[in-house]
């Protein structure tokens, strides 16, 4: 078994076509049956949108703490979600994203390891429907700007961290059950321990540490400074893309090792 990030990488891509299908397969599963069918893939964050729009911005009027750009606080906040949404979906359902193909994993020659990233897919495509209702808003608000371009390529470290947790719990979803009830209250918890609601300046000096340390904190951030127009912090951005690329390596390297006793607990 092999760790370098290359060869991974190299695995994943030669199975890019079975894993497209796959998602494809996840995401219209999702809304079959439904009367608005695939629409709900783009109404669904219209929708929430709409609220968060309404609720915060004409009830609340709630304003961002330390705000200085005139950004509506409901698009900072969607912005924050985007990002943590994508992370979410992907690990709330790596316990199942195994288990839920046990005939795939008894056949010898089907790429297991795969399967952890339909979750991600998933939630990559919802995301980007997201982002393009995020780019919509911003433009209609008159504070959309170039460097929002940046999004997706702050937005990596995230992805990487959520593959490797999926990984990581998509072999002990195998095992053990509880995964799927004990993952998304662990989702929760992140959510109010990161600035999805709130920014890192606001959280007490002494808690500080503890936020700044979170990859999560760093890449939402991030993200959301190319919202407002303010200037990315690089270096450690680049220090939690580091820690979510071996994060990634390590949940491969747990995932691998698993793997073998897959088809005996199925």
């Amino acid at each position: 078994m092999t760790l370098n990030p290359l060869h991974i990488s190299a695995d994943i891509w030669r199975n890019r076509y079975l894993l497209g299908q796959l998602v494809k397969r996840d995401v219209l599963l999702r809304y079959r049956g439904a009367m608005f069918g695939v629409m709900w893939v783009f109404l669904s964050p219209l929708i929430m949108l709409a609220i968060f729009a309404f609720i915060f911005g004409q009830i609340f009027q709630a304003r961002w703490p330390q705000q200085e750009s005139g950004i509506p606080f409901w698009l900072l906040l969607y912005s924050g979600l985007i990002a943590f949404n994508l992370f979410a979906e992907t690990i709330s359902r790596a316990p199942a994203s195994v288990r839920g193909y046990p005939s795939f994993v008894k056949k010898i020659i089907f790429p297991v390891s795969i399967l952890p990233l339909v979750p991600l897919g998933a939630a990559l495509v919802h995301g980007g429907f997201n982002f393009l209702i995020l780019l919509a808003a911003l433009a209609w608000t008159g504070h959309l700007h170039a460097g929002i371009l940046l999004f997706p390529l702050l937005i990596t470290p995230l992805l990487l961290l959520a593959l490797g947790l999926s990984w990581f719990f998509a072999a002990w979803g195998v095992f053990i059950k509880d995964m799927t009830q004990i993952v998304p209250v662990f989702v929760q918890m992140l959510m109010f321990l990161s600035p999805v609601f709130y920014p890192a300046s606001a959280v007490p000096e002494a808690l500080r540490p503890v936020f700044h340390y979170n990859p999560l904190s760093t890449v939402i951030e991030s993200c959301r400074a190319t919202v407002t127009g303010q200037p990315v912090e690089w270096g450690a951005w680049g220090m939690a893309f580091v820690f979510c690329l071996v994060a990634a390596i390590l949940g491969y390297a747990f995932f691998q090792h698993s793997r073998d006793e897959f088809a005996d607990a199925l």
